[in-house]
């Protein structure tokens, strides 16, 4: 298929308050009953033997300046000094977990995001490279990528993160037209961002993805059919097209926006402007939610070998990871649990200077949610659910025991968004931009329509 349409008949039925998935059960769902001791049980346990890999997660809040349509856990400060002492709390953090962690244990990922990972000096990022390889072992084929915005970025700080061993990078864009930058609050040239490129580039790195995102204030499909037009020209490995997620009552910035912002309808066309412009002759293949791959991309290979895993970072190519993150509201994962740091600085700050862990709140996951996360994750990144091979993978009759989620669907195959097969169920081309909503029908926490606190789906 050389390009994906997008029917928004059905985009506009289907578009409803949903989870995005990078964790079954949700973030919103984890509560402050999960104590240190049961924690640190779980990790001792993850920790018995090296055979696990790693995947690690920095997250470093700062910005100079706040984009109003921003959903981050972020800190706005012009004070670069609070950097180096944000990386003292790290390193404390670091010799904690070192403590429980098995020595063996390669790790095969590395992500730094934010805030602006660049709000570091290139002595410090030089740094936080340095504490990360004394402490871990580093695979040699590792993928180290971090979150960049090229409105501030110097060719010192490309240098200092090869140094540091990274070699992905993520450009923040959003959209290059000038009024809905100025609308935003965030103003970033084109050539700032060509610039970018250049310098990663020319230093090494194996891969960039640039990151847009339709719905903001004052869009129009010409204008953003100029910005995906300029984007193309970047030839970026990967293109993250996220729906402008408007959500006032955690972010009250985004209440700025809502006089400007485009209708619902609006909306939807410029969804399916970025869905067939990026998809047309096969220039990227549409991984899945709001991820854009070329053809020959690992993200794309491993969609097609069905080996294609997604956590909070995303689509990823690593399933049989476990992520342990660091810094202020940072989330990880194993097996059996999550947890995420306090989300603001002076808790976080607190409770590593009273030598505890920064847990803020968690949760331990049932046997039923283990079925659940599993089925909604194959849902997510394959597209399909065979059912004998989740049966036996799960040790259960898949069928019999999600008996009435299966009949659920029923009125999504009737919009030709499933297709029951002889031995499963299958996703549609169509299907696939809806995702989320299929994946809800296996949730079991969802609260009723009228109570979500999410995002819509589109």
């Amino acid at each position: 298929m050389s390009k994906l349409e997008v029917n928004l008949d059905l985009i506009r039925k289907y578009n409803v308050p949903g989870p995005r998935y990078t964790s079954y059960p949700p973030a919103t769902r984890f509560s402050d009953r999960l104590a240190w001791p049961e924690l640190a049980r779980a990790l001792v346990e993850n920790n018995r033997s090296g055979e696990r890999d790693l995947s690690l997660y920095f997250h470093i809040p700062f910005c100079e300046s706040l984009c109003w349509y921003c959903g981050c856990n972020t800190v706005i400060t012009t004070r670069h000094e609070q950097a180096a002492q944000y990386l003292d709390y790290i390193e404390r953090e670091l010799d904690q977990m070192g403590a429980i962690l098995h020595p063996e244990r390669r790790v095969v990922q590395i992500h730094l995001g934010g805030g602006t990972p660049t709000f570091l000096s290139p002595a410090e990022i030089r740094r936080l490279g340095g504490m990360i390889r004394s402490r871990f072992r580093i695979a040699p084929e590792v993928e180290a990528g971090v979150e960049i915005d090229p409105r501030r970025l110097t060719q010192d700080h490309i240098v200092a993160l090869r140094d540091a061993g990274f070699n992905r990078a993520s450009l923040g864009v959003q959209d290059f037209d000038p009024r809905v930058q100025v609308a935003v609050r965030r103003i970033q040239s084109r050539e700032q961002t060509q610039r970018a490129c250049g310098w990663l580039r020319a230093n090494g790195f194996e891969s960039i993805n640039m990151d847009l995102i339709y719905g903001l204030p004052l869009q129009s499909l010409s204008s953003f059919s100029r910005t995906l037009a300029a984007v193309l020209e970047m030839e970026p490995d990967r293109i993250a097209a996220f729906s402008y997620a408007h959500v006032p009552w955690i972010k009250p910035a985004q209440k700025r926006l809502e006089r400007d912002l485009p209708s619902v309808e609006e909306k939807l066309q410029l969804l399916k402007l970025a869905v067939e412009v990026l998809t047309e002759n096969g220039r990227f293949v549409y991984i899945g939610m709001d991820h854009f791959a070329k053809p020959g991309d690992e993200l794309a290979v491993a969609r097609r070998q069905g080996t294609l895993h997604r956590n909070f970072q995303g689509y990823s190519t690593h399933r049989d990871t476990d992520i342990y993150s660091f810094g202020m509201s940072s989330i990880s994962q194993i097996e059996t649990l999550y947890w995420q740091n306090h989300k603001d600085l002076p808790a976080y700050y607190e409770a590593l200077d009273q030598g505890k862990t920064p847990l803020a709140r968690g949760y331990i996951l049932s046997e039923e949610d283990h079925l659940r996360r599993s089925t909604i994750m194959r849902l997510m990144c394959d597209g399909s659910l065979d059912f004998t091979a989740m049966s036996q993978q799960l040790g259960i009759d898949f069928s019999t025991h999600f008996a009435p989620e299966l009949a659920s669907l029923e009125s999504f195959g009737a919009d030709g968004l499933v297709r029951q097969t002889g031995s499963g169920l299958e996703v549609t081309d169509t299907g696939r931009l809806l995702i989320r909503n299929i994946a809800m029908a296996f949730d079991a926490s969802l609260p009723k329509t009228a109570e979500r606190r999410f995002s819509r789906t589109i």
